[in-house]
């Protein structure tokens, strides 16, 4: 078997992750956002590309400073920031709760600490950066109920800390998976995510 479809097999193999027994409160379907860091945001936006409901996905940092939220800054690991993505949505159509859901199942592996797949550094920490006391409420007790379900083999890692400011990244990173679709780490380390999106959200999955 070649290393394109051993990762993509294993990754297949993940486990399924129930959804949150906690989630948002709706009153309108007035646009909302979230934050998620989970290793290259390349792979994380090109997930949310794909779930109804979702808006926009943007790529860029969290968890430092203005003066620091540059690509070629942020990869020396000393910022603060970390790889993120902004996701808009609509919770008419898709809850935060759901979109942890598929942040923890299919986006990345909640259990690595300061790495993903090929990628070391607390750049490519896994994190929700909230922005209100509910997400924050919401993102704690789902991972304290992966944790107590032992649904992964390792405890989840995942950090849970207020939002500040997230910055836009660079134009070359937006889209960057739908744009490059046969570069070899998109076909390796992203492609197979969103294949599993499809398999698994399919009620939730749209094509672009």
């Amino acid at each position: 078997m070649s290393k394109i479809l051993l990762v993509f097999a294993l990754f297949l193999a993940s486990p399924t992750v129930p959804p949150p027994a906690v989630d948002e409160h709706v009153t309108s379907n007035t646009d909302r956002f979230a934050v998620f860091a989970g290793g290259c945001f390349w792979g994380v936006e090109a997930i949310f590309e794909h779930v109804k409901g979702v808006k926009k996905a943007t790529s860029g940092y969290a968890g430092g400073t203005a003066a620091t939220a540059q690509y070629d800054i942020v990869s020396t690991g000393k910022t603060g920031h970390a790889e993120s993505v902004q996701v808009v949505y609509d919770p008419s159509q898709v809850s935060y709760g759901q979109l942890l859901q598929i942040f923890f199942s299919v986006a990345h592996d909640p259990t690595q600490l300061n790495r993903q797949g090929p990628d070391e550094g607390p750049q490519y920490r896994s994190a929700v950066f909230y922005a209100s006391p509910e997400q924050q409420h919401i993102a704690q007790a789902y991972i304290d109920q992966l944790n107590k379900a032992k649904v992964f083999s390792k405890r989840i890692v995942t950090e849970v800390i207020p939002l500040d400011v997230f910055y836009t990244a660079e134009a070359y990173h937006q889209d960057y998976a739908a744009r490059h679709p046969t570069d070899l780490y998109i076909v390796i380390n992203d492609a197979p995510k969103v294949e599993r999106l499809r398999q698994q959200f399919a009620q939730m999955y749209r094509g672009r």
